[in-house]
């Protein structure tokens, strides 16, 4: 498959893997939870790659539906690079704004997108989707990073919105109405779409007849027609009697005479008999099938969005204006149904929705109006790098949970209710923070860490039992984390033999254990069922190790 080449592209296709793990830390004040959690309804603020990062020990492959508006890169939105990527050439973009006249802008957007991308593909859910929405700057650049991270052959749709709801009389050459959606799928036999119910809109035409109950239903010829799969000789199985009204037999026969083929086994036939219609025509009795309306999946998603169904840019900056009672100075917001409409099309009531370009607060606006719609319980998780994520984001999100009072839409005023917890990105947890005591991680903080980085497997907090060292249970290990963040405590803190043989015995695995130091020889580990890692050096050799272990048997040796 080609691949796009672009200034830096050696320097960032692995640049996630470099980026440190931070804590994410609880705003109180700025949520609307009792109890802060990395399981609510969730808003990061911080840099958005750092915070994908930071967000893998939780929702790695738990993400169904992620929705990302980036910069467009028209050149006049006025976003900077600012990864910290070990190039010179790099180092001298940092900070500076990306302009039409930067000759190097799309190198730098490419750049930007590269380690995002791949990192929100680890997020997803093997089912799940991902929705980009871009517009002609840079969809091309953007089809070919998306067909080099997720995989041409996990290319679902290029989806055309139509944005804008009237013309541009001052437009040079042609008034563009339109961005993109690209979808890609984690997995695509996996993936599947929701679709729209017939008894949801108006009734397709060629539904044109009702049985006894008032089903609508049309009929489609038994005889098989068209393809290899048509006649006697390709399908000798399918070739028998049915028997007529009358009392005849009835054959499958070709248009030209020659013997043909039914679409159902003779098992089916009579299972089904009673939606076999027959048609007296010139050349004798036909069997017909009924197809009924409330038995179809559905009618799919279409790839044109017209702003009469997904909104426009007018509706966007009208929701907003409802929300807060006046312009915002948002420059880019999108409409809440463009996101409703995704959500319906990708998501089922319990699914995670992922946006790392959360902007004005979209996405969990239509998550917590199609909650309140169908009684869902689903959640997102938004990310937003620049200041305005209190001010905008998360007030947004404040006042549609408590209600607008001057809202026109009932449900808005009254309130749509929920909570969600609010997160600043916080210390990165780098070795060296670990060996001169500055910066220490939280137990916390450090247990997922740890966790997911020598397991690779989602890391429930719930499971944690800090009295007893416990981090949770992997495929493999009992994991256990003997730290306290402090300098002092930490000097003299190990595993010895009296805390390794106090462990508990979780799921009878082996034990995992991190430590600071070890009083223990390799003899009482390997009696103990032990595998020590030393922090923070050796963090991910159980990685190493584990992919060519055996599952434990939970049995004594």
């Amino acid at each position: 498959m080609p691949n796009l080449q672009f200034k830096g592209k050696v320097f960032v296709q692995n640049h996630h893997l470099a980026v440190p793990f931070h804590e994410l830390t609880p705003v109180k004040s700025k949520g609307l939870s009792a109890t802060p959690s990395l399981h609510d309804n969730l808003i990061v603020q911080g840099d958005n790659l750092a915070a994908l990062k930071a967000l893998l020990p939780t929702y790695h492959g738990k993400v169904k539906c992620i929705y990302i508006d980036p910069p467009y890169n028209t050149g006049n939105e006025g976003w900077a690079y600012n990864d910290n990527v070990n190039s010179p050439m790099m180092r001298d973009w940092l900070g500076k704004t990306v302009d039409r006249e930067d000759l190097t802008r799309h190198d730098k957007w490419c750049c930007m997108m590269l380690p995002r991308l791949k990192l929100l593909r680890e997020l997803l859910r093997d089912d799940g989707a991902i929705f980009v929405s871009i517009d002609d700057n840079e969809v091309h650049r953007l089809r070919c990073l998306m067909d080099e991270v997720f995989g041409d052959e996990n290319f679902v749709a290029n989806v055309i919105w139509e944005k804008s709801d009237s013309p541009r009389m001052d437009a040079q050459f042609f008034s563009n109405r339109h961005d993109h959606i690209l979808v890609y799928a984690r997995d695509f036999e996996r993936f599947s779409v929701n679709r729209k119910k017939y008894e949801e809109e108006e009734m397709p035409e060629h539904y044109d007849k009702l049985d006894e109950e008032g089903r609508a239903y049309y009929l489609k010829p038994l005889r098989a027609m068209g393809g290899q799969g048509e006649t006697r000789a390709a399908r000798p199985s399918l070739f028998y009697a049915l028997e007529a009204p009358d009392g005849s037999e009835v054959w499958p026969k070709l248009q030209d005479g020659t013997d043909g083929a039914w679409r159902w086994r003779p098992a089916k036939a009579e299972s089904e008999k009673s939606r076999i219609e027959w048609t007296k025509t010139k050349a004798g009795w036909a069997p017909y099938f009924r197809i009924y309306a409330d038995e179809s999946k559905g009618r799919p998603p279409e790839t044109i969005w017209f702003h009469t169904e997904a909104g426009s840019n007018r509706t966007s900056s009208a929701d907003l204006k409802e929300v807060f009672g006046e312009k915002v100075g948002f420059a880019t917001p999108k409409p809440r149904r463009l996101l409703e409409k995704i959500l319906q099309i990708a998501t089922d009531k319990e699914s995670i929705v992922l946006d790392s370009f959360a902007g004005s607060g979209t996405t969990a606006h239509a998550v917590l109006s199609l909650n309140k719609e169908d009684g869902g319980n689903r959640r997102f998780v938004l990310v937003e790098t620049e200041d305005y994520a209190d001010r905008i984001t998360a007030e947004r999100v404040r006042r549609v949970i408590k209600g607008v009072p001057s809202a026109k839409n009932e449900s808005l005023k009254s309130g749509l209710g929920g909570t969600f917890s609010y997160f600043k990105l916080g210390k990165p947890m780098r070795q060296e923070s670990l060996l001169d005591g500055s910066n220490l991680p939280d137990y916390e903080a450090l247990a997922g860490y740890v966790f997911f980085t020598a397991t690779g497997e989602e890391w429930n907090p719930k499971k944690m039992k800090r009295k007893d060292w416990f981090v949770g249970e992997s495929r493999l290990y009992d994991v256990f984390l003997i730290y306290e963040p402090d300098v002092a405590t930490l000097k003299d803190m190990a595993l010895t033999l009296e805390i390794a043989r106090k462990l508990p015995s979780v799921s009878g695995k082996n034990k995992l254990v991190f430590a600071p130091t070890k009083y223990l020889d390799q003899e009482f580990l390997d009696r103990l069922r032990i595998t020590y890692c030393q922090l923070p050096f050796q963090i991910y050799k159980a990685v190493d190790g584990a992919a060519n272990e055996p599952k434990a048997s939970g049995k004594k040796p």
